[in-house]
Formats: C-alpha cells, structure tokens, sequence
C-alpha cells in the first residue's frame, strides 16, 4: 500500500450529500442511474451517473445521505454529464455506498 501526506488527502474535497432525484439511464453502457445530489446552499445540487442497480431501487436512494468526492473533472458518460464520484465499497457482486448513520448538514466537508 502507498502512503500519502496528510497534505494529499487534505486535497480530495470529500462532502455529505443527500439524493434528491434519481431516474433510470438507459442509454449508459451498463445499468445506471442518474442522481442529483444537494450539497447545501454553498455548493448547490450536482449530478451525476452511478453503476448501483443491482443492490439498490432509485425509491431506496431518495434521501439518503452519502459521501461524494467533489474534485474530480466532470466526465461525460453517454448523453449524461457526471460532475463528481460516489464513494463506494466494492464486492465481487456490487457496490455498497457509503452512507452515514445519522444525518447532518449537507455540503460538510469529510475529514
């Protein structure tokens, strides 16, 4: 494993966010969703697209609180725009968001 400074880490822009909208995305190459996420007043609501159909419905997703990395460059996938990256935990059959366990303020910042 590389280590990294506390300078480097200090340098991702990891956020609290809640899903506020998800809809199907047919077009993707594989099964997504598009998401748009609140980040509060400072930063304001951002999509994205997320590889996460097979473990969860968009119904289950409105509301929920997860951790998002803000500074990565917008990617377009497909006829979609995606304007950051959800921190996931990878298995070898899906992908577990990260989620909180009690709710705060959007747009806080992880340290």
């Amino acid at each position: 494993m590389n280590t990294i400074s506390w300078k480097d880490f200090e340098s991702v822009d990891m956020r609290v966010g809640t899903i506020i909208q998800v809809e199907s995305f047919p077009e993707a190459h594989n099964p997504a969703y598009k998401v748009w996420v609140d980040f509060g007043q400072e930063i304001g609501t951002k999509k994205t697209s997320a590889q996460i159909t097979k473990l969860y419905t968009k119904e289950e997703l409105i509301w929920k609180q997860i951790i998002w990395v803000l500074n990565f460059p917008p990617k377009q996938v497909s006829t979609f725009m995606s304007e950051f990256l959800i921190t996931w935990v990878h298995s070898l059959e899906w992908v577990v968001l990260t989620s909180l366990d009690k709710r705060v303020a959007n747009g806080l910042k992880i340290l």
